[in-house]
């Protein structure tokens, strides 16, 4: 079904990195259908009044906030850096990392305020300085555009604030973390002004609840399993679904047959319990989309 409602929206999105793939495969998730190719600016969705804008990631903030985009999906580290007055209005679930301090391994500094007086290196010098700031810690920022990992290497500076996913170039590096500054994901962000436009509201609207409906389902498990009915108080009990699980009789006397959706992060703990409470013949199966 085609989403229109003849006011044409542009979303920003990163042109090549690390959000890229994730941000295109969440959109055609929620239905929409686009053509990208490499070196392309715009692509024009086929069943909706949207247009792609693929720009580098550090313009989408200003972009969204200059009008020129109606929303973008960026990292939230780049609108905090940039403090571009932009509204969040969903976090997407990938994207994952922190803005964290480290030092050398055999630096005697254990705690951030132990860098007091000292000089912290990094490409967020904004979002470094207001942390700074906060927490009280007297400490020079030295702004760099490369890699700040090697600049204690080359004496650049003391320490280093940069950005860590799974702190893998820290130890290449022999640098320790020390503490972490914020922590960051992939988000949706829109233009105020658009949101207080009748019309367009409406289109993010829709978009917003195809979003919510497929972020919820990656969080999901639909599980189906049979059980003896004096067992059904207490698995009903383990398995509440999002309201209360489906229940179906089974042709097979005093067996009945169970249906529900469960969160993937207790998942595993679920199954057992309900195992052992006499659930057997336990299916699961992926959930697409979910709407509430």
């Amino acid at each position: 079904m085609r989403i229109t409602n003849g006011h044409n929206l542009r979303i920003a999105v990163q042109n090549d990195g690390r959000l890229t793939s994730r941000s295109l495969e969440l959109l055609r998730g929620i239905g929409l259908e686009f053509e990208e190719h490499e070196r392309r600016l715009f692509a024009r969705c086929r069943n909706a009044d949207v247009e792609l804008l693929f720009i580098r990631d550090d313009d989408i903030p200003e972009y969204v906030h200059d009008g020129v985009a109606d929303l973008g999906i960026v990292g939230r580290n780049v609108v905090i850096e940039q403090g571009s007055r932009v509204e969040e209005l969903e976090s997407l679930g990938f994207g994952f990392c922190t803005l964290a301090l480290a030092v050398p391994r055999e630096d005697a500094a254990r705690t951030p305020r132990d860098l007091d007086g000292r000089r912290i290196a990094t490409t967020h010098p904004a979002a470094l300085r207001h942390y700074l700031d906060r927490e009280g810690i007297d400490a020079r920022v030295v702004e760099i555009r490369g890699a700040a990992e090697v600049a204690p290497a080359l004496d650049v500076a003391d320490a280093i604030c940069d950005l860590v996913s799974t702190g893998t170039t820290l130890r290449m590096n022999d640098l320790r973390r020390l503490g972490d500054v914020f922590e960051s994901e992939a988000v949706l962000v829109a233009n105020p002004a658009t949101l207080l436009d009748r019309e367009r509201a409406a289109l993010v609207e829709r978009l917003r609840v195809r979003l919510r409906g497929l972020l919820v389902a990656r969080h999901m498990k639909y599980v189906t399993l049979n059980a003896p009915r004096c067992a059904l108080p207490r698995i009903q009990e383990i398995l509440p679904g999002m309201k209360s699980p489906t229940v179906v009789p089974l042709a097979e006397e005093g067996m009945v047959a169970l249906h529900a959706a469960v969160e993937e992060e207790v998942f595993w703990e679920v199954m057992e319990r309900i195992k052992e409470a006499g659930g057997s013949e336990i299916l699961v199966l992926p959930v697409e989309k979910v709407m509430r």
